[in-house]
C-alpha cells in the first residue's frame, strides 16, 4: 500500500489539508497529491470545500479550529487504514533564531514555538493547536513543523540586523522573514520556467491577505520585507506593515495606547482595512467606488513598487518578478498597476496576456521576465516531511 503525507496549513481563519502519496522506490516519480480541500471563514460561518467534492458543507457557526480540524478528519475518513497517512507536516509561521530547517516535532520543540507565540500572534497558536489535535488523535503518528522562517536563514548577516544594541540581536531581536514555504516552492519550480536565469536576479511577490516579497539570488533569500514580526513590511490586508517607531511612542504617550490596543491597531484595523474603511479584501476595494477605497489600492501599489527599488538595489539588479499568493496570481489590475510603475527598470507588460493570466506576461523586448506562478506550500511542507522521516528512519 502507498504510504500518504498529510500536509496541514492552518491560519487565522482557514484549515488546508492535502495529502501526498509518497515515490514508491527511490527517484521515481516525486510526492503525487491525491486530494486536497480546506475549511475557510472559521470565526464566522465555516464552510468546507474538498477538491473531490463539487459540494460546499457548511459548518455549525462559530465553531472554533480545534473543532473544526476534528470535523475535518471525521468527514474525510483520514483515520482510514486505507489512507495509510504515515507522517503529518505542519506550516508553522516562526521558527525563531533556532530553527533553519524542518524539525520533527517533539515536547522541547511545542514548548519553544509557543515561546515564540508573541511574535506571530494570529498564527502561531493556530499552528500548535493543530500539532497538539493530531498529537491526541493519531499519537503514533511522527509530525515534522516547517517553518516560514527558515528559507530566508541565508540571506547575508546585514540583512537579519537591525540598528539596534548589539545584545538585543544576540537575544534574537533580528530580521527573520515569513512567507518562507512559499519562496521556497517557487525557488523550487522557476528553472523550469526560467531555465538559467532562475539562478539569477528575481523578486518574488507573495501578495495576499498577507503580503511580503523575497529577493532570491541562486535560488535562496538574499533579503525579504518583513522583518522580526509578520507585522512589517508591506501594506496588508489588516496589516500596517513599516511604520515610523515614532507613531507607536505618540500613541503610548499622547493617545494612552495599552500594548494590546496597539496590537490590535497594527494587525486587526489597519491595512487595507484601515485605509479604505470599506474592506480588507481586494476584490471589494477594486469593485468599490469610495474614494478612500482607491487610496488604499494606490497606497498599496506605492508600497510594493517602493519595495521593489529597495530589493533591486539588495540585488544588483533585476531578471526575474515573479507574482504568486491570492492576489497576486489572480487581480489582472494590480499587477497591472505594478508594472506600469517599473517603467524605470524597463519592465514592460503585455496587456494581453496578463488579461488571459499567462504564466509570461512582459512583453519581448522587456529587460526583466515576469512570471505569474501559483504556490503550493502544502507540497514544500509534505516535502520537507518526508525528507525528515526518511532521516529518522536511516539514523
Amino acid at each position: 500500500m502507498t504510504e500518504t503525507i498529510l500536509a496541514f496549513n492552518i491560519g487565522s481563519s482557514s484549515i488546508k489539508y492535502a495529502l501526498y502519496d509518497t515515490p514508491e522506490t527511490e527517484g521515481s516519480n516525486p510526492l503525487q497529491k491525491t486530494e486536497g480541500g480546506q475549511i475557510s471563514r472559521l470565526g464566522l460561518i465555516p464552510v468546507f470545500k474538498s477538491d473531490k467534492e463539487t459540494v460546499i458543507h457548511e459548518l455549525t457557526n462559530g465553531m472554533d479550529h480545534k473543532a473544526a480540524l476534528e470535523w475535518m478528519i471525521d468527514h474525510l475518513n483520514l483515520k482510514s487504514e486505507e489512507k495509510n497517512i504515515v507522517a503529518v507536516g505542519h506550516r508553522v509561521v516562526h521558527g525563531g533564531i533556532d530553527y533553519k530547517e524542518a524539525q520533527i516535532i517533539s515536547q522541547p520543540i511545542i514548548e519553544k514555538l509557543e515561546e515564540l507565540s508573541p511574535l506571530a500572534p494570529t498564527h502561531q497558536p493556530f499552528n500548535l493547536m493543530g500539532i497538539k489535535t493530531i498529537s491526541e488523535l493519531w499519537p503514533q503518528l511522527p509530525q515534522v513543523a516547517c517553518f516560514d522562517t527558515s528559507f530566508h536563514r541565508t540571506a547575508p548577516h546585514l540583512a537579519q540586523l537591525y540598528a539596534l544594541p548589539n545584545e538585543f540581536a544576540d537575544e534574537g531581536i533580528v530580521r527573520f522573514g515569513f512567507h518562507g514555504l512559499s519562496y521556497e516552492y517557487i525557488a523550487s519550480i522557476l528553472p523550469t520556467f526560467l531555465g538559467d536565469k532562475a539562478r539569477g536576479k528575481v523578486i518574488v511577490l507573495h501578495l495576499g491577505h498577507g503580503c511580503s516579497m523575497c529577493a532570491l539570488s541562486n535560488l535562496k533569500s538574499q533579503d525579504t520585507t518583513m522583518g522580526f514580526s509578520a507585522l512589517g513590511g508591506l501594506m496588508m490586508g489588516k496589516r500596517c506593515g513599516d511604520i515610523d517607531p515614532g507613531v507607536l511612542l505618540h500613541l503610548m504617550r499622547e493617545k494612552d495606547y495599552s500594548v494590546d490596543e496597539l496590537e490590535k491597531l497594527l494587525s486587526k484595523q489597519s491595512g487595507l482595512l484601515g485605509v479604505s474603511g470599506v474592506s480588507d479584501d481586494m476584490r471589494d476595494l477594486l469593485a468599490s467606488e469610495a474614494p478612500k477605497a482607491a487610496e488604499a489600492v494606490d497606497l498599496f501599489v506605492y508600497k510594493i513598487c517602493e519595495a521593489i527599488g529597495r530589493l533591486a538595489v539588495t540585488l544588483g539588479g533585476l531578471d526575474a518578478l515573479v507574482f504568486t499568493g491570492g492576489i497576486g496570481e489572480n487581480s489582472v489590475e494590480i499587477r497591472r498597476r505594478i508594472i506600469k510603475k517599473l517603467a524605470w527598470l524597463n519592465i514592460e507588460i503585455d496587456d494581453e496576456k496578463n488579461r488571459s493570466q499567462s504564466i509570461e506576461i512582459h512583453k519581448e523586448q522587456s529587460l526583466a521576465k515576469v512570471l505569474v506562478l501559483k504556490t503550493d506550500e502544502e507540497k514544500i511542507i509534505a516535502a520537507n516531511t518526508l525528507n525528515k522521516i526518511k532521516l529518522k528512519a536511516e539514523v
